[in-house]
């Protein structure tokens, strides 16, 4: 069975990556204290090189966005952590025979160097950015692609864990897969189709996947 995970605030805390990477960029670059708001506000969704032109001009940094960019990936990547359980349990639905992907939106460089970093990379049987094939959740083609890059197609099923309830929950019901959304202290939105399991946090989310016969 396949199921395919979402990265960022699903199985490694973006949130807390970015905090603390925002923070030691400000105290390195001898920023103002409304830097913090401007920086999180820029890239508290995704982050890309073209981010980087904008915060270079509104902070008035004198270094390359290109240089900027790469401090960014090196450094938050090196702040990555995951989730409570994230490793065993993966390693716990591997070895129980479930063929496991990633399927996340943002830059290639970043998310690689995030999976990289956390160790969690290898754990994978295949590994879908939006950058790199073109599209991003929730369209149609990026499951499509997300599972082929696991060796499966969508027509024989399987599951979407993630926490955004439009780009993870709703792509992934359009696309015929099972939803499986982590709450991470949130309430569901009013007025959208709930998903077919809500959870407090990831480790709940691979137990009721350990238990799954669909």
């Amino acid at each position: 069975m396949l199921v395919l995970f979402d990265l960022d605030n699903t199985l490694i805390d973006r949130s807390a990556s970015l905090d603390e990477w925002a923070r030691a960029f400000i105290r390195s670059h001898s920023l103002p204290g409304g830097a913090y708001a401007i920086i999180c506000a820029q890239l508290c969704e995704r982050a890309y090189p073209e981010d980087f032109v904008a915060l270079q001009t509104v902070l008035g940094i004198g270094d390359d966005p290109w240089n900027l960019w790469h401090e960014y990936v090196e450094g938050v990547a090196r702040s990555v952590r995951c989730f409570p359980g994230v490793r065993d349990g993966l390693e716990a639905l591997r070895g129980s025979g479930w063929t496991i992907g990633i399927a996340t939106n943002g830059a290639g460089d970043i998310q690689r160097a995030k999976l990289a970093r956390s160790g969690l990379a290898p754990l994978f049987d295949g590994i879908c950015v939006s950058e790199e094939v073109g599209v991003r959740k929730p369209a149609h083609g990026f499951f499509e692609a997300a599972a082929a890059e696991c060796g499966a197609t969508l027509s024989a099923g399987g599951w979407l864990v993630g926490d955004n309830p439009d780009t993870d929950m709703g792509g992934a019901r359009a696309a015929g897969l099972k939803t499986l959304w982590v709450a991470n202290g949130r309430e569901w939105p009013d007025g959208l189709d709930a998903p077919d399991v809500m959870v407090s946090d990831i480790a709940e989310a691979i137990e009721v996947l350990q238990r799954s016969t669909v």
